[in-house]
């Protein structure tokens, strides 16, 4: 796999349409075209209540007419990615200050992005400095860089923002240039870690939903 794989995926997502039922005369409908956000979540297919209810609230949030992205909304929606070595089958994670634990890269959407791949594509690069990071391809599946997981996570407040909850589009990532791995900063150190190790310094539920169905998808 290489950083082909990234523009296979990002253009398979842009070419799906819909177009509601038309209430006139019977013709066909003009076709429109979905945001990538709400392509995405509704092609994807939560495992358990728990995720199908999450899913369902951040279709409802798209459907509401409001800014997903926003940070202003008390759910908004973040993008993230756990990315891998493939080869040597370690996985890199970010320690993240504001929950004082280890955790996979992402973050929120920039001014007009809307397209969550691109924004955990865009969120790992700035984070990891790798330049190579590429969705996975299931087998089969060209160009799929499908969701993993979604999962509606709580926030806490801090002096400058009140609690909220983040609606987490998450996706395996991987890289041919693990050693290129860099620091965004000093307070948010990388650690390639195997997948058992990665298991045991997460104290998070809903990520190690991440890093077992990532690994599954990998062997």
């Amino acid at each position: 796999m290489g950083v082909e794989h990234a523009a296979l995926a990002l253009s398979s997502m842009r070419d799906g349409r819909l177009g509601p039922p038309s209430s006139q005369d019977g013709g066909m409908p003009p076709q429109v075209t979905p945001s990538a956000l709400a392509a995405a979540l509704e092609r994807y297919e939560p495992v358990g209540e728990r995720e199908e209810l999450d899913v369902r609230r951040l279709l409802d949030l798209v459907a509401s007419g409001a800014d997903p992205w926003s940070r202003s909304e008390p759910l908004h929606v973040t993008a993230s990615a756990l990315v891998v070595d493939a080869r040597s089958q370690r996985v890199l994670l970010r320690w993240h200050e504001r929950f004082g634990r280890f955790q996979q890269v992402g973050g929120h959407g920039d001014a007009g992005e809307d397209d969550p791949l691109e924004v955990a594509l865009r969120e790992a690069r700035e984070e990891t400095g790798l330049e190579d990071v590429y969705p996975f391809v299931r087998p089969g599946r060209l160009g799929s860089g499908d969701l993993v997981h979604v999962a509606v996570v709580p926030v806490p407040a801090r002096r400058d923002e009140s609690a909220h909850e983040h609606g987490d589009l998450r996706y395996l990532l991987g890289t041919d240039r693990p050693e290129a791995a860099t620091a965004e900063h000093t307070g948010a150190p990388l650690q390639w870690v195997s997948w058992d190790d990665a298991a045991g310094l997460t104290a998070s539920a809903n990520l190690s939903v991440l890093l077992s169905r990532s690994r599954a998808l990998l062997e």
